[in-house]
């Protein structure tokens, strides 16, 4: 499996961007999946879960109420709208499949994972 995010790109403080991950291999409709980010200098963080039926999700506290995780199974693909963009949202955004069990916050968890898209907020 081979996953891709996209949709990054540069917007102003306030502003909003949804993020896709998807495959061009097989089906993870099933797999519990995660988005994590990247800033520079800093360490890879959670910034939120969707399971595999997509009826659960959650969040950093940094995102929670700002950020929304979903999937459409049909599309094979997983979402992250997010609105109330802040400057230090700035990042590289990954996606990954939840192989492990155990904490979902912890990036060790996951596999596959794909290349990040940018995302620059402004102020």
């Amino acid at each position: 499996v081979q996953l891709q995010a996209s949709g990054g790109g540069l917007v102003q403080a306030g502003g909003f961007l949804r993020l896709s991950c998807g495959s061009s291999g097989r089906t993870f409709s099933n797999y519990d999946m995660g988005w994590f980010r990247q800033a520079p200098g800093k360490e890879r963080e959670f910034v939120g879960y969707i399971s595999g039926s997509g009826g659960t999700a959650d969040y950093a506290d940094s995102v929670k109420g700002r950020f929304t995780i979903s999937r459409d199974i049909a599309k094979n693909t997983m979402y992250l709208q997010m609105n109330s963009l802040k400057p230090e949202d700035t990042a590289v955004y990954s996606c990954a499949i939840r192989i492990y069990g155990g904490s979902y916050y912890h990036s060790n968890k996951y596999a596959y994972w794909g290349k990040g898209t940018q995302v620059t907020v402004s102020s």
